[in-house]
């Protein structure tokens, strides 16, 4: 992944010489398995500990003869070790070092990205407190609905990333495995006592049944939930997206001082991290598409998916962690406009008391579809007048033969769309 969209911490994991040490670190696990079976003797493990080493540039020289990284890989480390290099990937195959050491790499990864949900879940509920209470325009195909809060409409957010979160956390847990079992898994060279402590010894569970492989479906259903979890960015990147159009403008992203929005129209204010964070979404739920693909191998394995997998572990896990901390930053900046919520709010003339209007006549004996009849009629006058709704209501002899003015001024009342935000809230944040 470009270094734009990297931040540190991640990148440091992706980059090439950490995954020849992630490597190194199975080896040596693998070696300390032996040793503690009895099969490597104490001197040769001491030297394995103290010598095992590598350098990057080495490594891709001998690859250029061999054309096989593990191979080049091991080649390099002997060369720093010496005789009891004899021990190193005993009874191993390529894949037994590698899948082991990916899932180790993806499990760091998803400890950071883990770290990002929690960053972004505390600033959608700082921001969905804040605003409780604060009425707002509720929209259905875009269109003035009935209100809803500020609040109510964070805390979805809220709920939904929490899901999100729940999703990638039990996706993690599939990734957490190792095998070392050998060609095609049937541990005929190598004990089920070496794999189990290399797996204990490198924080990874065993993986019940292996081929050469760890079976795809479990990298399959990490790079789902991360393609979820990036639709769900998307959906709210655009909301505020829509929030911060001029003709709404209920919110918008925060503007540093010396920030330019347009090369030629210096007004601009853009709503770019919002759109910047929808376009990488769409790279990550790409990738859950080829680590789906990457599920059918060629008997106990082929390498067709391996390709994929250099490009989408490092890509899509860097990609994540970087939209969750910038949204996250949105977030916790963003420019809430109250004045523009009310004015929006009373864009409509009002239109969204319908309901209430019909719901207050039909519990006053009329029939449903007369009553809808009746309100339709006002509302399409309203819209094609410019009238308040209110005013027509209260203006309409059918209506308030049935309807006190006490009784109107009650369906009137906006507070009433709040009433059960407790509630939701407590079921949402407990």
């Amino acid at each position: 992944m470009i270094d734009r969209y990297t931040r540190p911490e991640m990148g440091r994991l992706w980059t090439l010489e950490n995954k020849f040490r992630v490597w190194l670190e199975v080896e040596l696990a693998v070696c300390e398995a032996w040793h503690r079976l009895g099969e490597i003797d104490a001197r040769s493990m001491q030297d394995i500990r103290e010598k095992a080493d590598f350098d990057v540039d080495r490594i891709l020289e001998i690859e250029e003869t061999t054309r096989h990284d593990v191979i080049a890989f091991l080649t390099a480390v002997e060369e720093k070790v010496g005789p009891a290099a004899r021990f190193i990937h005993l009874g191993c195959t390529s894949s037994d070092i590698v899948d082991t050491a990916n899932g180790v790499l993806l499990v760091r990864a998803g400890e950071i990205i883990c770290a990002g949900f929690e960053k972004l879940l505390a600033a959608l509920k700082s921001l969905a407190h804040a605003h409780k209470g604060r009425l707002c325009m509720g929209r259905t195909h875009g269109i003035h609905a009935e209100p809803t809060s500020f609040g109510l409409k964070i805390a979805g957010f809220y709920a939904e990333f929490s899901r999100h979160y729940e999703r990638f956390r039990h996706a993690l847990e599939g990734v957490r495995v190792g095998k070392i079992s050998g060609a095609v898994g049937t541990m005929a060279m190598i004990p089920a006592e070496v794999e189990t402590i290399t797996c204990e010894i490198l924080g990874l569970n065993v993986d019940p049944i292996s081929t050469q492989i760890i079976q795809r479906d479990r990298h399959a259903h990490f790079f789902t939930s991360l393609a979820l979890a990036a639709g769900g960015v998307e959906r709210l990147c655009v909301e505020l997206r829509h929030l911060q159009r001029t003709e709404v403008l209920e919110a918008e992203e925060g503007f540093r001082k010396g920030q330019k929005g347009s090369s030629a129209m210096p007004h601009k204010k853009n709503p770019i991290s919002a759109e910047n964070m929808t376009g990488l979404s769409r790279l990550i739920r790409t990738n859950a598409l080829a680590a789906m693909e990457n599920m059918a191998l060629w008997h106990e394995r082929d390498i067709s998916h391996s390709s994929v997998e250099r490009v989408i572990m490092p890509d899509s896990t860097i990609l994540m962690d970087y939209i969750l901390h910038r949204l996250a930053g949105l977030i916790e900046n963003l420019r809430v406009i109250p004045e523009n919520m009310d004015r929006n709010l009373m864009g409509s003339m009002g239109l969204f008391f319908s309901q209430r209007v019909l719901l207050g006549l039909v519990d006053a004996g009329m029939g449903r579809q007369d009553a809808y009849v009746l309100v339709q009629r006002c509302a399409m006058q309203s819209w094609d007048t410019k009238r308040l709704f209110r005013d027509i209501v209260c203006n309409d002899a059918e209506i308030t033969g049935r309807l006190s003015p006490s009784k109107l001024e009650e369906i009137f009342d906006p507070s009433y769309y709040l009433r059960h935000e407790d509630l939701i809230f407590s079921r949402v944040f407990g």
